[in-house]
């Protein structure tokens, strides 16, 4: 009985650590460009995106990224576009409630007016520290 006590109590600490261990979410999407679009258009469309992401459950504590290339072999895209959330479970409410939101309604549309992102990938990204 002790033993399956013990196991059920550790296994409720580490319920309650995990998030404190886990890293932050890195979404990001490799975008191509349209041959209109400017730079500022861009960065003022994904400031909007991120204005109206932070007011949903979920995205308060976004924080969005575009990345220009200076030297590189970017292959088929010209930038990428990294959005960080905090947690996977802060990531996972915000994902749940996106289809409907200002930020898909609204701004999705006028993101697909100067650029595409046909690719993405989903990290997780980890701290390291020194002692």
């Amino acid at each position: 009985m002790k033993t399956l006590t013990r196991l059920i109590i550790v296994s409720m600490l580490m319920i309650v650590a995990a998030p404190a261990y886990s890293g932050s979410v890195v979404h990001i999407f490799d975008c191509e460009q349209d041959e209109e679009a400017t730079r500022g258009q861009l960065e003022a469309v994904a400031a909007k995106w991120l204005k109206a992401a932070k007011g949903q459950k979920g995205g308060e504590q976004f924080e969005a990224y575009l990345n220009f290339p200076r030297a590189a072999a970017m292959g088929e895209g010209d930038f990428t576009l990294v959005l960080i959330a905090p947690s996977f479970a802060e990531w996972g409410t915000f994902i749940d409630g996106y289809e409907g939101s200002a930020a898909a309604h609204e701004v999705d549309a006028e993101w697909d007016e100067l650029a595409d992102c046909p690719d993405s990938s989903l990290w997780e990204s980890v701290a390291i520290k020194v002692e």
